[in-house]
């Protein structure tokens, strides 16, 4: 072949390459939908992850398809994205037609990576069946009996501070906490006394730090978002290999010495073992494999450890910037005290009302997770529209945009724990806060979450007093780096024993 063919050839197929690129990028709008406008390969997830946090970015693309449809379109690389911006669609989406919606669409790699074969990425069957066996380990009673164990995590804490204030004036309390929730999970779903709180370079702190240290390369995640099938088929793991490692060990000598020594303990892996079959892979009655309770400790490990400390660090950095209501808090919290002979019993807990409109305004101006996704496993007509989505479509949920979404909550970035009170929550949609999710696929732990919270926001604040600080961030810059809402610098905050 002459060299004019061959560049002609090689010109022609770089043309109609781009030609099918800008098409693709006309995806939406061919099927009358208001998008975002996409850049060339990239399209609307430049510098998410690098310079830019997700939930910024998505609020960003969230107002601007706002208000024309049920939902707007944009494009992560290639791939066409729904973003639901009408509540009634997310209702449908998470519970009405559910049946339509029940994948998240997550990259799991059960062959390569069993740990993250876990509850929170399994679909279809697998899920349904992996549901059923594990939700009841997350029911009132199961967290009373876990409860002591919270407790005595809060104790650690609380002591380490009172040591650690004669010393210093201002605490890194984002590190801090997400230690005492690795010390609870560590208690709970391991049963190992990790005392991170006094030793942070301990194994399970560090292998924490490095579950979500994702990977910035952008083939990798090219494959995982564009060719999921290739990077399982090619071996690709969602985790770091010696994470994997590390927890597949610890679950595997935890279950051997528990079964060869007989040992009980009031904890989620107790319950795990309880349902235990001696087969290493696959389970299809009502037990679990091996590589099901490593998968699920470590989700419960996962899930816990900073998230909850994300919540623990902003409602304590809001209560920072309000002294007013922070003494409200502290008020509420002694009366109910007072009320229980001054002991932090489980039923004392649940009955701090006004502690637990503090939280859920947290997670309403700090959702950790600041965006859900489902995928279409059907086509699907939006009701009240002659749009179909089509099966395999990618849906989001912006969970930050919405809850920031002035519509639905008047001057958001004003922290105002009535805006949970029975009254004012009756007069909104009550899909305008979802930070757990809803429905069927909601977050199985939420109870354990918001449990290990309370025991932490309850133990510093009836002890400490918090304020800002010469190295407190106002106003806030979200690290770009993190999945879970962080503050890049983190979360300094003055301390006080009172």
């Amino acid at each position: 072949m002459d060299p004019f063919t061959i560049v002609s050839t090689v010109v022609a197929l770089a043309v109609a390459t781009y030609l099918l690129i800008l098409k693709r990028y006309q995806y939406w709008t061919d099927r009358g939908v208001p998008q975002a406008q996409p850049e060339f390969l990239i399209g609307n997830v430049r510098n998410v992850r690098r310079t830019v946090h997700l939930a910024v970015r998505f609020q960003e693309i969230y107002n601007e398809v706002k208000g024309k449809h049920p939902f707007g379109g944009f494009y992560m690389f290639l791939k066409p994205v729904a973003l639901i911006t009408d509540l009634e669609l997310l209702k449908c989406v998470f519970v009405k037609d559910f049946q339509y919606f029940h994948d998240r669409g997550n990259y799991y790699n059960e062959k390569h990576d069993p740990i993250s074969a876990h509850l929170f990425n399994l679909e279809g069957q697998k899920w349904r069946n992996l549901r059923n066996k594990i939700s009841p380990t997350f029911t009132s009673g199961k967290m009373k009996m876990m409860y002591p164990t919270m407790v005595a995590a809060g104790k650690q804490l609380t002591d380490f501070m009172e040591d650690s204030v004669q010393h210093n004036v201002e605490f890194e309390l984002n590190d801090l906490l997400s230690r005492f929730t690795t010390d609870v999970i560590g208690m709970c779903a391991f049963g190992i006394d990790c005392n991170t709180i006094r030793n942070p370079d301990e194994e399970f702190r560090v292998m924490g730090k490095k579950i979500f240290q994702r990977s910035q390369n952008l083939v990798k995640l090219f494959l995982v978002n564009m060719l999921p099938s290739v990077a399982k088929a090619i071996g690709i793991p969602v985790f770091e290999p010696d994470v994997s490692a590390f927890f597949m060990k610890v679950v595997r000598d935890t279950i051997k010495y528990r079964v060869e020594n007989n040992v009980q303990r009031n904890d989620f892996m107790n319950i795990l073992i309880g349902m235990r079959s001696d087969k290493e892979s696959k389970s299809d009655d009502e037990t679990l494999s091996f590589n099901e309770i490593a998968a699920q400790a470590f989700l419960f490990f996962l899930a816990g450890f900073d998230t909850s400390s994300s919540l623990l660090s902003f409602t304590l950095y809001e209560l920072a910037m309000n002294q007013e209501l922070q003494d409200k808090v502290r008020v509420s919290i002694r009366e109910v005290l007072e009320r229980h002979n001054g002991e932090l019993t489980y039923d004392a807990m649940m009955e701090m009302d006004y502690l637990e409109r503090v939280m859920k305004e947290t997670l309403r101006k700090y959702p950790p997770i600041s965006v859900h996704f489902r995928v279409a496993t059907k086509d699907y007509l939006v009701p009240g529209t002659k749009t179909v989505i089509a099966a395999g479509t990618t849906l989001m949920v912006p969970v930050n945009a919405i809850q920031r979404d002035p519509q639905h909550f008047p001057d958001p970035e004003r922290f105002d724990p009535d805006r949970f009170t029975p009254a004012e929550e009756a007069k909104r949609h009550p899909y305008a806060w979802t930070p757990f999710g809803e429905g069927p696929r909601m977050c199985v732990g939420l109870r354990f979450g918001l449990m290990q919270a309370r025991v932490g926001l309850v133990s510093l604040l009836i002890r400490f007093r918090f304020s800002a600080g010469p190295k407190t961030v106002y106003p806030m810059v979200l690290d770009p780096k993190s999945v879970i809402l962080s503050l890049e610098g983190g979360m300094w905050l003055k301390v006080e024993k009172l």
